[in-house]
């Protein structure tokens, strides 16, 4: 077998550029997913101060009750806002070829429009 050294080949170069490309895409859209989960989580965390509040209605220490499911309002805040600048930094790092990525503005629309839900839910936790 000839001893050939493929570095110098324009066609190889240009088939690991394309690799290379495809996979900076693949991280984009995982980055994308993983925010997405991070979103999915935080939703939950408020889903699971509403459950608390259903299930302590007729304690006899409501204020405890309605202290404990803040604690999750509060802990979707830190997931939402987290999300968002975790993915902001690996986008950052990376740059997308044939897919574009969600911008940074629209991560932090939609992050505060959770906020503001999860804050109204809050509100409501308490005043009910």
């Amino acid at each position: 077998m000839p001893d050939t050294d493929l570095s110098d080949d324009p066609d190889s170069i240009e088939l690991a550029d394309t690799r290379t490309a495809w996979a900076e895409d693949r991280t984009v859209l995982a980055n994308e997913r993983t925010f997405a989960g991070w979103m999915r989580t935080g939703m939950a965390c408020i889903a699971l101060a509403l459950g608390l509040k259903a299930v302590f209605k007729d304690t006899d220490y409501p204020v405890l009750a309605r202290s404990v499911a803040e604690v999750f309002i509060f802990a979707a805040l830190l997931i939402f806002w987290s999300a968002v600048f975790k993915c902001r930094k690996a986008q950052r790092r990376m740059k997308d070829h044939d897919v574009e990525a969600q911008s940074y503005r629209y991560m932090t629309f939609l992050a505060c429009v959770l906020t503001l839900g999860a804050l109204a839910t809050g509100v409501i936790l308490w005043l009910l």
